[in-house]
């Protein structure tokens, strides 16, 4: 499993990048081939409309203009120029007409006829950008090369009755790559989402696979946590009833009653254990009734803290209480606010440093409309990392050479979980070494 996820995550990686880059390449091919079809349409039509320009009749100049005349020397007819033929208007929807045949017509170009091919001809009608964009080519190498041109002559042979003269269109396709783009803007964008798809894809299962590993030692650790969770006590309850059954210890009242005490609590202890398990299943599945009544909050943390006096005296320890709210009245379910509370301390007892007795600090302080509870420790603290992760499901915080601070890490998502049940708040404040605050706030009733 340990190897199997690796060599996973790697294969999925390869393929991820495997998958783009063939992606990426198809996208340039494409974009290529859609320049080299628009150009291809674009001169097509370009050469289809130069053959057009070029084609008139004696009898049509007559009709167009009747001053001119035409002296039939043999065969030969006077050279006309295009602009002497056709009006600007009429040879723009002579090109346009040759594009649109050829499919052309939706792309940007500019054009312009001169007489005599070249800088050395005589311009005849023109575009209004493709004076300026043919300065720019002389000298810009990079524009030269997405901008496509060519001429195309307006033939000047005389063929059954028809004269053209030495005159070319030339043609300038500006921004070819743009256009290439724009024209395919559909294709491209259905690639983009589909490639988009496709890592999320990945994403997703590289996470999961990631999750499924993190639960896979989670779930290792809370039953190796569990195990010795539940091996403890009972193992004492073994060692109580071979003890009760010892015919000295029957015979002796007051050691019957110690041993008895010892069982006692011991399952006491298992059944807090069980019923940790199942308040936490619970809230994974949100089936936790809250019932909820007006509660006193300074009268549990007084008895709470008469509570955990033998402990701290084992350990030399004391509980501070500023119970400063002048208003601690809050709607909440007595059991789960005294359990929350009790992992608070309890936590602040567990966490503390075995070289410096504890000293909780217990706070309340009203806000507006809140009851706030600080609970302040002088314990071993948490790294950073330990306090974006303190609230997570199964997580426990890693506590060094501290060995005997036991449990499931389920204490403080309970409590999240029974803060958030009361539309309250909580949030931790931290420091490695030296500490820990937590700081609640609950809605007053």
């Amino acid at each position: 499993m340990k190897k199997a996820i690796p060599v996973s995550l790697i294969l999925v990686a390869l393929s991820l990048v495997g998958f783009v880059f063939l992606q990426v390449n198809w996208v340039v091919n494409i974009v290529q081939t859609q320049e080299q079809k628009i150009s291809f349409r674009v001169f097509k039509g370009a050469q289809d409309a130069a053959d057009s320009l070029g084609k008139y009749s004696a009898a049509a100049m007559r009709l167009r203009d009747q001053s001119l005349t035409f002296p039939f020397n043999g065969n030969a007819l006077p050279s006309i120029k295009v602009n002497q033929r056709f009006s600007e208007s009429e040879v723009n929807q002579i090109i346009q007409k040759a594009l649109a045949q050829n499919e052309a017509d939706k792309y940007k170009i500019e054009y312009a006829i001169t007489y005599g091919q070249g800088s050395s001809g005589i311009p005849e009608q023109i575009t209004p950008n493709f004076a300026a964009l043919a300065q720019q080519l002389v000298t810009d190498s990079v524009l030269r090369e997405n901008t496509p041109a060519q001429s195309f002559p307006i033939d000047a042979r005389q063929e059954d009755g028809y004269v053209t003269a030495n005159e070319f269109l030339t043609v300038f396709i500006p921004d070819l790559n743009s256009q290439a783009w724009q024209s395919l803007t559909w294709i491209l964008f259905g690639s983009a989402l589909l490639t988009l798809i496709t890592i999320s894809a990945f994403y997703l299962t590289v996470r999961t696979m990631l999750q499924q590993r993190k639960l896979s030692k989670i779930k290792s650790d809370f039953i190796n946590n569990m195990t010795h969770e539940f091996k403890t006590p009972l193992a004492t309850i073994s060692l109580a009833v071979d003890a009760l059954q010892n015919e000295k210890v029957q015979g002796n009242k007051e050691k019957s009653g110690y041993f008895s005490g010892i069982i006692k609590e011991e399952n006491r202890r298992m059944n807090k254990h069980v019923e940790t398990i199942l308040q936490a299943a619970l809230m994974e599945k949100q089936e936790l009734n809250l019932r909820k009544d007006d509660l006193h909050v300074h009268d549990l943390i007084r008895h709470l803290v008469d509570n955990f006096t033998l402990q701290l005296y084992d350990k030399s320890g004391e509980v501070v209480m500023h119970l400063n709210a002048s208003n601690d009245l809050i709607r909440g379910d007595e059991v789960h606010i005294n359990n929350l509370l009790n992992n608070l301390i309890d936590n602040a007892v567990k966490y503390s440093k075995s070289d410096v007795p504890p000293r909780i600090v217990i706070t309340t302080t009203n806000s507006s409309k809140n009851l706030i509870i600080q609970v302040k420790d002088n314990g071993i603290g948490m790294s950073k990392e330990s306090v974006k992760r303190v609230f997570e499901k199964f997580y426990r915080a890693h506590t060094g050479n501290l060995h005997n601070v036991k449990g499931f890490g389920l204490g403080m998502s309970y409590v999240k979980d029974i803060i958030e049940g009361h539309n309250g708040k909580i949030k931790v404040d931290s420091t490695l070494g030296k500490g820990t605050t937590f700081t609640v706030e609950l809605p007053l009733s």
